[in-house]
C-alpha cells in the first residue's frame, strides 16, 4: 500500500510540474512577444543613454576592472565573468542570487526582462536549485552539458581543459580572424582600444597570444552571421576529431549558436569591442549595449539571429547520416 501511495505521489508531482512548466513557458513567450511588439512601436534609446541612469555603466563609465584573484570563481560565460570583473556582481563570483542577477544582466547588456528571467531560471533548474531563493558560484554553472558544452567558440572542451573559467587565446584569435564583415558604421561611441594587461593578470597569456596572432589582421571590420556559422562548423569538426568524449545534442548546438549570436546583437559584431570582451572579459571604456530597443533584446528577436546562425552551419549536413 505504501509503495502504491508513493508511486501516485510521484506521478502527481511529475504531472503538476510538467503542467506548471508548460503554463510558465506559454506565459513567458506571450510576455516576450508583447515586448517585441512594443519595441517595434517605440523610439530606440539614444546612443550614449542605453544603460539606465544610476546603473553601473551609465554613460559608458563602468566600475573598476579587476581581474580575478586566486580563489575567485569564474565560468565559461564571458558575459557573467565580465560582470564579476567589474564588480557588478560579487567580484569573487560566489554566492550570487539567481533572482537578483536577472536585473543586473538587464541593465548591463539590455536584454529584455523576459530573457533575463528565462536564462537564470534555466540555470537554477539545471543545478536543481530555486530561482526565487537560490544562490550559486559562477563555476557551478559549468556542469558539463548543462550550459557548458563541447565545441565552444572560445573555450577548449572539458576533455582537454577541466576548468572553464578562462578563454583560450588560440580560439579567440581564430574567431576574430574569421570576421569578413565591413567596417562598422560610425557612431558617437569610441572604438575599444586593445592593449596587453599586466603580466600578473591571469588574462595576460591569452591577450599576448591573441595580439601575436592578429598582428597583421585588420580589426576594423565586423563579424557576420555567416562568419559565425562557418567558425562554429569548424569548431565542431575540430572537437569531434580531438575529443574522444565529444557530445552535442540539438539543445547544446543551439546554445553554441546563441552564445555566438550575443556577439552579433549586444556587441553589434564590432571586432574592437569583441576583442576586449573575449580576451580580457572586460567591458570596454565608453561601451554600451548595441541593442537600443526600449524593452531590450527579446527572446523572439534573439532566436531569429541564433536560428539563422545554426541553420547556416554546413557541418550539420555534410557529415554522414547515421540512421541506425
Amino acid at each position: 500500500m505504501v509503495s502504491i501511495l508513493t508511486a501516485l505521489r510521484r506521478i502527481g508531482r511529475g504531472t503538476l510540474s510538467r503542467l506548471f512548466e508548460a503554463g510558465f513557458f506559454v506565459s513567458l513567450m506571450s510576455w516576450d512577444f508583447t515586448l517585441a511588439i512594443i519595441n517595434i512601436f517605440t523610439f530606440k534609446r539614444k546612443i550614449g543613454q542605453v544603460t539606465p541612469k544610476g546603473k553601473p555603466g551609465e554613460g559608458g563609465v563602468w566600475p573598476e576592472y579587476i581581474p580575478p584573484r586566486e580563489g575567485d570563481s569564474r565560468c565559461s560565460c564571458p558575459a557573467l565573468n565580465a560582470m564579476a570583473n567589474h564588480g557588478i556582481i560579487p567580484r569573487d563570483g560566489r554566492n550570487i542570487s539567481f533572482k537578483e542577477i536577472s536585473g543586473q544582466i538587464r541593465s548591463t547588456y539590455n536584454f529584455a526582462p523576459s530573457f533575463c528571467l528565462y536564462v537564470p531560471r534555466f540555470i537554477a533548474h539545471i543545478l536543481n536549485r530555486s530561482y526565487g531563493s537560490g544562490h550559486f558560484d559562477l563555476a557551478d554553472i559549468d556542469v558539463h552539458n548543462g550550459i557548458e558544452h563541447d565545441a565552444s567558440l572560445v573555450r577548449r572542451d572539458t576533455f582537454h581543459q577541466i576548468h572553464q573559467g578562462f578563454p583560450d587565446g588560440g580560439l579567440v584569435a581564430a574567431l576574430l580572424k574569421s570576421a569578413t564583415g565591413p567596417p562598422p558604421k560610425k557612431d558617437t561611441l569610441p572604438a575599444s582600444q586593445g592593449h596587453l594587461p599586466p603580466n600578473e593578470s591571469p588574462y595576460f597569456n591569452v591577450a599576448a597570444h591573441v595580439s601575436k596572432a592578429t598582428t597583421d589582421f585588420d580589426m576594423n571590420r565586423t563579424l557576420t552571421p555567416a562568419d559565425l556559422s562557418r567558425r562554429l562548423g569548424e569548431r565542431r569538426r575540430e572537437s569531434k576529431a580531438s575529443n574522444g568524449q565529444y557530445s552535442q545534442d540539438t539543445g547544446h548546438k543551439m546554445f553554441g549558436s546563441s552564445n555566438g549570436s550575443t556577439l552579433l546583437t549586444i556587441f553589434g559584431g564590432r571586432l574592437h569591442d569583441i576583442h576586449t570582451f573575449l580576451t580580457e572579459e572586460r567591458l570596454p571604456e565608453g561601451w554600451e549595449s548595441r541593442v537600443r530597443d526600449q524593452m531590450g533584446l527579446t527572446l523572439f528577436a534573439f532566436n531569429r539571429t541564433a536560428i539563422r546562425v545554426e541553420l547556416g552551419i554546413e557541418e550539420e549536413v555534410n557529415q554522414p547520416l547515421h540512421l541506425m
